[in-house]
């Protein structure tokens, strides 16, 4: 399954796999997004696969928001390995 990435009031869903192969699909669609709006909600309900380089690519968003003291809420994120990753993380 691919990956389609839908923005509605700077709330962006996920949805499909979050895994390497499309991994450059996230970034493009993600980039530059602290530059135009504080305050983002990404959608992860319906992303039914991500591997390690999908939670890294969150985690790097996590911490861009971070960096530029921007909100990132995540919701719908109910993978154990993203789960892991932000208990593991010293998230401000």
């Amino acid at each position: 399954m691919n990956l389609t990435i839908t923005n509605y009031n700077n709330v962006y869903k996920v949805k499909g796999q979050l895994v390497k192969l499309n991994i450059s699909v996230f970034q493009n669609e993600l980039k530059n997004i602290f530059e135009e709006a504080d305050n983002i909600i990404l959608n992860l309900r319906d992303l039914i696969n991500i591997d390690n380089h999908g939670v890294n690519a969150i985690a790097k968003l996590h911490n861009e928001a971070l960096s530029k003291n921007k909100k990132l809420a995540i919701i719908g994120f109910g993978n154990s390995q993203l789960i892991n990753h932000f208990k593991s993380s010293k998230v401000a």
